[in-house]
């Protein structure tokens, strides 16, 4: 009765589509930051280096990139809300889940050899909740954008009225 339970509990904290990353694969997560009231979209590019409890509600993947010369490393957990997207953009043939070698290397001996795949067929998951939220972003990113925009020209028209102002004095004077 109890298992019953906390597997439907787990299976209501799952999104719908998720992309299948596996160790081995490049890929670019979107994640959501929140700064103060603002939201914006943040996208972290690497390699999968390791992949935990890939059928649960915890499932989560670490990715590593090279930023500036050092190694940078970020653990997603697949099913938050803050994780927008992931996208697959390569796939390598790797034969272990945790790759913990590649700390330790660079240049052509971090290269992992690559796999074809269909990339569309893999990245063809949609998320309606997600998609509606990335689109409710970039819209208000417009707007800002556009109150921005006004804010400005009425100072521009502010001070060139000023200007004009000072003009008609010296002419006067």
């Amino acid at each position: 009765m109890s298992f019953e339970l906390i597997k439907k509990v787990n299976d209501a904290q799952k999104k719908a589509n998720v992309v299948d990353a596996r160790s081995g694969d490049t890929v670019r997560v979107h994640q959501k930051i929140k700064e103060g009231a603002k939201e914006r979209i943040q996208v972290f590019e690497g390699v999968v280096i390791r992949t935990d409890r890939r059928h649960s509600h915890t499932s989560r993947i670490t990715v590593r990139k090279i930023a500036s010369g050092v190694g940078v490393e970020k653990s997603f957990l697949i099913h938050s809300p803050l994780v927008e997207k992931i996208e697959i953009t390569r796939r390598a043939k790797v034969r272990r889940n945790f790759l913990s070698y590649l700390r330790g290397r660079g240049g052509k001996s971090a290269r992992l050899k690559n796999l074809n795949f269909d990339r569309e067929a893999v990245n063809n998951v949609h998320d309606s909740a997600a998609d509606a939220e990335e689109l409710r972003l970039k819209e208000v990113a417009k707007t800002d954008a556009a109150a921005k925009l006004a804010e400005k020209a009425a100072v521009d028209a502010e001070l060139v009225a000023k200007q004009a102002e000072v003009e008609t004095r010296h002419a006067e004077a």
